[in-house]
């Protein structure tokens, strides 16, 4: 009689590490030093004026960031250049300070308050293909096209600045909880009110008892008997410790650099590394909310073009309000997929189409977006966070919004290990004021360079 021998569980020890932050001095306005991700109101840059006007000259990371609204202004290169100059400035006036170790972060938001862990992720473990097996995943595909703006920007940069949230699966709540119940016996490091409707941004230091022993509790998330059953996943199947869930191009962008440069940097450079904050897929306060659609410069018939593309398949149907489009589409059945037209004008109409080309209703439409767009239909497509938001831009002239329904976060990990990453922009974590903001540091440069 023989017998199959045991999967032996992954070496996770180089994996990751704990982090060497710098944070704002005493004495700064944090509240002015965070803001959020540069890749949220991309279709809003009054946002981001807004947002200078209350900064003003005050130290904060929005002089350390590039907002993606910007990106193809024509001083694209300037900006960069004085980003890189601010941030050389900031050190050497000593406007940052470092700090050694873990960080429990809590962010409060209107879905409750979220709980994280400030890490340092090794780039080696970190592969974005499709047919990515390795511990550290994207849960999204990657756009390689996307990166070279940021790598612009990251490649002589003496920092970064993260707004990558990567994911664990800890239904047991075994990593961040208990460190986070005992909270009352860390040290305080920052504490500030966020601006623009963020909500509330805490962080505390990791104790050295408490950050010995994530090695054995993020280890045994990935025990390969455990983990194909908790994931329900053949047996075998390579396990994914960290799933990059906020900040997929951001993490991209530090590995190609990375790969670009470690011949001649040597393997202990600190650029083999990033900044990412570590959250519980399970934590109740963590929302997952869909990206929509917003089409510009729209020429075409859209509704016509949809008829075309998918036939006999498609029903359109008419509805009277915005309200009545949500409602509908998120109740779409499985296999029928659904999706929100919006405008021109006040106009809602709600497409259903039956035996779709993708699994999801998101690389359905994407797929047609792309067509469409290289047809001549519309002049381009920007990704857009919050109903309200799409609502209002997709009825104005030469724009129409497509609402898409949420991609449901119990199923996220089973579908990447399964399947490989989602279709671009298949879903959000929150809205773009729930997104992460700006605050740790870490110096991606040796110090002496």
């Amino acid at each position: 009689m023989s017998t199959t021998p045991a999967t032996p569980s992954p070496d996770i020890g180089g994996v990751f590490r704990l982090p060497r932050l710098y944070l704002p001095r005493p004495g700064i306005e944090l509240r002015k030093w965070a803001v959020v991700a540069c890749d949220q109101y991309t279709a809003e840059p009054e946002y981001w004026r807004q947002l200078e006007d209350e900064v003003g000259a005050a130290p904060s990371t929005l002089h350390l960031i590039f907002p993606e609204a910007y990106l193809g202004a024509d001083d694209a290169a300037q900006r960069i250049a004085r980003i890189q100059a601010t941030m050389r400035r900031y050190l050497h006036e000593g406007l940052l300070v470092p700090h050694d170790g873990a960080v429990l972060v809590e962010r409060r938001t209107v879905h409750g308050t979220r709980r994280g862990l400030m890490l340092e992720l090794d780039l080696e473990h970190y592969d974005f293909s499709p047919a990515s097996t390795s511990l550290i995943r994207p849960t999204e595909g990657t756009i390689v096209e996307r990166l070279a703006p940021r790598i612009e920007v990251r490649r002589g940069a003496e920092l970064e600045l993260p707004h990558i949230l990567v994911l664990i699966d800890d239904a047991q709540r075994t990593v961040i909880e208990p460190i986070a119940a005992a909270r009352e016996h860390l040290a305080p490091l920052y504490d500030t009110e966020l601006m623009a409707g963020g909500g509330h941004l805490r962080g505390y230091a990791i104790a050295a008892a408490q950050a010995a022993a994530l090695q054995r509790t993020l280890r045994a998330l990935i025990e390969p008997q455990a983990f194909a059953a908790r994931c329900a996943v053949p047996p075998g199947t390579a396990p994914m410790l960290f799933a990059v869930g906020d900040g997929n191009h951001s993490l991209a962008t530090a590995k190609a650099i990375w790969q670009q440069s470690r011949e001649v940097l040597g393997p202990d450079h600190p650029s083999r590394h990033a900044l990412v904050e570590v959250v519980n897929i399970h934590d109740e306060a963590l929302a997952f909310e869909p990206i929509h659609r917003l089409l510009f410069g729209v020429r075409g018939d859209l509704r016509a073009a949809l008829a075309e593309r998918f036939g006999s398949k498609l029903r359109l149907r008419e509805v009277g309000d915005a309200q009545t489009m949500r409602t509908m589409v998120q109740a779409a059945a499985t296999p029928q997929q659904a999706f929100g037209i919006v405008g021109p004008g006040a106009h809602f109409t709600v497409a259903q189409i039956a035996d779709a080309p993708s699994p999801l209703p998101v690389g359905t439409l994407q797929g047609f977006v792309d067509a469409f767009i290289a047809a001549g239909g519309a002049a381009q497509v920007d990704y857009v966070h919050g109903d309200d938001v799409l609502e209002r831009l997709g009825q104005q002239a030469g724009q129409i919004g497509l609402h898409l329904a949420t991609v449901p976060k119990s199923e996220l990990l089973r579908r990447v290990l399964l399947h490989g990453p989602l279709p671009r922009k298949a879903f959000s974590m929150g809205e773009a004021h729930d997104k992460r903001f700006y605050f740790e540091a870490r110096r991606i440069r040796d110090a002496a360079a």
